[in-house]
């Protein structure tokens, strides 16, 4: 049968068939080239860039070496002296002299590979010349510098500061030589690895153009096939491409005449398939294009029935507030004020999107904001909320510094802060709304929680209060600090509540004593021990001065002097107002 009477699809097939072989010797071509560029690539990955850093290193442990020797003659010289500190330092010195050797003879050996290598060109005398001056600079180092060391000792011993200090500027002298020598090394050590690069790629060059004859052969082949088959599917391709320009316009009822059974007909049919679908995703998003959040959209297209019946879901809630807003609103004009609150919220905004989290919405001089599936798995919300909260409260020094500029003003009318409440629990998930206008947001205890939590802040002085939920979700990625234990306005049974202090392994030496020092006061607080609780938040004072909760606990323990607690009384507080 004559090629042209063929169907589309031996046609494509046939052709296929010539493009595999040329795929192959491709292919084959590649391989072979690919395998001595990936040696020689290897090689300068595995050898010559190693060697280097080895050499690198040694300049940098030659000065760690003079520090750790500086250290020891200064433990050395305590009064009184403190021998186990000196045995430490002497350790610390013996292990980085050792280290300078190590790192010598790391990039010798390297060098010795390399030499040693068959498969690959390389100027083995220029390199052999580089490893005999690393083993004569080290040999020489460690010649000179024995003697200055035992003399530097007996000098500390016997508290000749004199000598001991024109010992150590001789040893300095010693040390800088070297590093002379080894810097000189290592300019001729990174002109080899300039050379083994110049290498690789050229051998890259070349596989380049090899794969490139074969591409335009390739290409040939396919131009070919566009003369034999574009004849019979010129008309239906056309029909497409109409189609696709109504499609691109956003006019999804173009529909396309099925006039062939062959692949041409099935390509129509699809089309026709991928049309409908696409009209039917319109009315989706026409639906949800009233939610705040893109994702929120994409979710609910995606799982259109969440939007319908709602859904209970573990979710995690914040609410952020500026703090001072009221008073630093008095003295602004409205279109001042604007520019201060969208600047403030586009400020705070971007830690919770960076965090995968869906601001829910904006209220007065509050963010709404939570974290939950489908948006984010179920184990990352407590602490991708809590991550967001530290992200935020870090840009409140930027922010206060950008307000009076942005308004042109040199100082503010009073510094504005944050108060972020974070709370974890089982919410309602759903479409809250008119026909108008329709909210995918969340309702529940946690939300409410949140809230109360938001407020607390301001009672105990913190910017970041979280729920017992949430600092058990977290577990030790974050630094926590248990505050008070609260029964909050609209909920009768006590919690304990945390603030969030920092990243894990992130707390400041203060910072750390404060922690302890509140943690033995709130457990004397609720023992009623009060004595011993008003000391122990002194002690918290004194590491970190003004931190509000202590003040907080040092008042409610001079009230409770005057009026002390009833009897049974749990350590709770209880909150009123919200």
């Amino acid at each position: 049968m004559p090629l042209f009477n063929q169907s589309i699809r031996r046609k494509i097939v046939g052709i296929a068939l010539g493009l595999i072989v040329l795929m192959l010797a491709t292919s084959i071509l590649s391989m072979v080239m690919s395998s001595q560029v990936g040696v020689l690539l290897d090689e300068l990955t595995n050898r010559y860039i190693p060697a280097y850093g080895h050499l690198a290193r040694a300049n940098i442990r030659s000065l760690e070496r003079a520090l750790a020797l500086r250290r020891m003659v200064m433990t050395k010289m305590q009064s009184p002296s403190d021998e186990e500190a000196y045995a430490a330092r002497l350790r610390e010195f013996e292990e980085t002299d050792r280290r300078i050797e190590e790192e010598a003879e790391g990039a010798r050996k390297l060098i010795n590979a390399i030499i040693d290598d068959p498969r690959t060109s390389s100027d083995n005398a220029a390199l052999a010349r580089i490893e005999i001056r690393i083993e004569t600079a080290v040999t020489e180092l460690r010649r000179d510098l024995d003697e200055d060391h035992g003399k530097l000792l007996k000098q500390v011993d016997a508290r000749q500061m004199a000598e001991a200090r024109g010992t150590l500027e001789h040893i300095d002298t010693l040390r800088d030589q070297f590093n002379l020598k080894i810097d000189a090394i290592r300019a001729d050590m990174l002109k080899q690895v300039f050379a083994a690069t110049s290498q690789v790629i050229g051998r890259q060059y070349q596989a380049i153009i090899v794969s490139g004859i074969v591409t335009l052969l390739a290409a040939i082949v396919g131009f070919a096939f566009a003369l034999l088959v574009s004849s019979g599917i010129t008309r239906p391709v056309r029909l497409l491409l109409a189609g696709t320009r109504e499609v691109e316009a956003g006019r999804f009822d173009k529909t396309v005449t099925i006039s062939s059974r062959d692949e041409i007909g099935e390509l129509a049919a699809a089309f026709n398939r991928m049309t409908e679908q696409l009209r039917h995703n319109e009315r989706i998003r026409e639906t949800f294009g009233r939610y705040i959040d893109p994702k929120v959209v994409q979710g609910l297209i995606d799982r259109p029935e969440v939007a319908i019946d709602g859904q209970r879901r573990v979710m995690t809630i914040m609410f952020c507030d500026m703090s001072g807003f009221t008073s630093m609103s008095e003295g602004m004009t409205p279109r001042g004020l604007v520019k201060v609150m969208n600047h403030y919220f586009t400020v705070m905004s971007a830690p919770i999107r960076t965090n995968r989290g869906i601001i829910d919405k904006y209220i007065g001089d509050a963010i709404m904001a939570y974290w939950g599936p489908p948006f984010v798995e179920e184990d990352e919300p407590a602490l991708l909320a809590c991550l967001a909260a530290i992200d935020m409260a870090d840009q409140v020094p930027a922010l206060q510094k950008q307000l009076p500029d942005l308004l042109g003003i040199r100082a503010m009318p009073a510094l504005c802060d944050l108060r972020i409440g974070i709370a974890t629990g089982e919410v309602l998930t759903g479409s809250i709304g008119s026909e108008l206008m329709m909210s995918f947001t969340v309702m529940g205890d946690a939300v409410n929680l949140a809230s109360r939590l938001e407020a607390v802040n301001k009672a105990y002085g913190t910017r970041i209060l979280i729920s017992q939920a949430t600092a058990d979700a977290i577990g030790s990625y974050l630094e926590l600090r248990e505050i008070d234990r609260l029964t909050v306005a609209g909920q009768s049974i006590a919690q304990p509540v945390f603030e969030v202090m920092s990243k894990a392994h992130g707390l400041s030496v203060p910072q750390e004593s404060l922690r302890t020092h509140y943690a033995e006061g709130l457990a004397a607080y609720r023992a009623r021990r009060f004595g011993e609780a008003r000391a122990a938040f002194n002690a918290a004072l004194e590491a970190v001065p003004g931190d509000g909760p202590s003040r907080t606990l040092l008042a409610r323990i001079a009230q409770f002097e005057t009026s002390p607690p009833e009897q049974g009384w749990d350590g709770a507080w209880r909150l009123e107002q919200k």
